[in-house]
């Protein structure tokens, strides 16, 4: 199997459904480093199954991945990864459904490390306060949080939670990649904010 993807950005509906769209198309060249969460939860199956056709239009070319959040059906019929939410089925659950290479992601919040089992990653928030939840009242983490969490799930961790590229480096090298919303869909440049951020999980070496 691939490696796994270091960035993942989830869709925001709240923002113009053309910048989300243009948002992706711009980070896409960046590879396999790169994956999408289709991510809606007020939407009907018919309305991620074609957004999800137009994001995989953009991302299959260039080998990035879309994870489908909550919607097996979808994922499904699409045949891409899935993502299970806090409240979703459990991966023991889904697994028996699925084709090989399929991944499945997990949400993951103190206390939930059990959800983790079987599952490929898993997105531990929020580490820092969400800028695309401004009325989020969980206490964040913090790094110490996300190192103590992540030590205790069987698959990597993403961090998960105001998320920027300055910020990473207080991770420490433990998270296997991150997860971002406005950080790169609200960005004036999505391409160069993506761009940061894996360049912050895998700094390179400075010149001899």
């Amino acid at each position: 199997m691939e490696a796994l993807p270091r960035l993942i950005v989830i869709t925001d509906w709240s923002l113009p459904r053309e910048q989300v769209f243009s948002a992706v198309a711009a980070i896409a060249p960046l590879g396999p480093a790169v994956g999408v969460q289709l991510r809606a939860p007020d939407a009907g199956g018919r309305r991620l199954w074609e957004d999800g056709r137009r994001l995989l239009g953009l991302l299959r070319p260039h080998g990035a991945s879309l994870f489908v959040n909550g919607r097996l059906d979808v994922a499904l019929a699409l045949g891409a990864h899935l993502h299970l939410p806090s409240t979703g089925l459990s991966v023991e659950e889904v697994r028996p459904h699925l084709p090989s290479g399929c991944r499945v992601s997990v949400a993951i919040h103190p206390g939930e490390e059990v959800r983790a089992r079987g599952a490929e990653l898993a997105l531990v928030s929020p580490v820092w306060s969400p800028g695309s939840k401004p009325g989020d009242t969980r206490p964040p983490l913090g790094p110490e949080g996300f190192f103590s969490l992540a030590a205790r799930l069987p698959c990597p961790a993403f961090a998960l939670g105001g998320v920027t590229a300055e910020r990473v480096p207080l991770l420490g090298g433990r998270a296997q990649g991150v997860a971002v919303v406005s950080a790169v869909l609200a960005a004036p440049s999505p391409r160069d904010a993506a761009s940061a951020l894996l360049e912050a999980l895998d700094p390179r070496p400075p010149s001899a």
